[in-house]
């Protein structure tokens, strides 16, 4: 199953100016069936960084990672 992980700009400019127990997390774990959010990540085996300034994923995302391993979202 493959799973894409991005930076959501969105949330890092609204979490600017919010408290910090206010803050949502930023990095989006997509996979076929689920987005999930975290602030950190753990890859258990290899995976790859893609940019694609001309053909961005369907979320507006130009540069994310891909892996065919799990991914443990952390906290």
């Amino acid at each position: 199953m493959k799973t894409i992980v991005h930076v959501n700009q969105l949330r890092i400019r609204s979490n600017i100016r919010k408290p910090a127990d206010q803050q949502e997390p930023v990095l989006t774990v997509k996979t076929y069936k689920s987005n999930e959010y975290a602030n950190e990540v753990e890859f258990t085996g290899p995976g790859k960084i893609v940019y694609h300034p001309n053909d961005p994923l369907s979320c507006g995302a130009r540069c994310w990672i891909e892996t065919d391993h799990p991914v443990k979202i952390i906290g």
